[in-house]
């Protein structure tokens, strides 16, 4: 009984879990990021699993992307610049910079 309750709690927070990147993706679209990034490959700009790997291990690098993802920037990425976000909250640019910091 103990071990099928374990379990059923495993199976549970792994559904949560899911749910929230697929949920974060989701926002991605819903936000227009999808229009110039992909997960694995460059489009306009980087791949999300290039932006995790250029500042893992950055501590500042959440609330750097976030300013980044509602006010836009350049010379990060090369000559292209990403254009401001202003419909996207402060919450929001926080929960899609998470997700993309944990792409691999």
């Amino acid at each position: 009984m103990k071990r099928t309750l374990m379990m059923a709690g495993v199976a549970l927070v792994a559904a949560f879990a899911s749910q929230a990147a697929m949920a974060n993706a989701d926002l991605a679209k819903a936000k227009n990021c999808m229009a110039c990034h992909a997960v694995a490959n460059k489009v306009v700009g980087p791949a999300f699993k290039d932006v995790a790997a250029k500042y893992a291990g950055q501590k500042d690098a959440e609330a750097k992307l976030a300013s980044k993802v509602i006010k836009g920037g350049s010379g990060s990425w090369g000559a292209i610049p990403m254009p401001a976000n202003p419909q996207v909250s402060e919450a929001e640019a926080r929960t899609l910079v998470k997700w993309v910091l944990a792409q691999k």
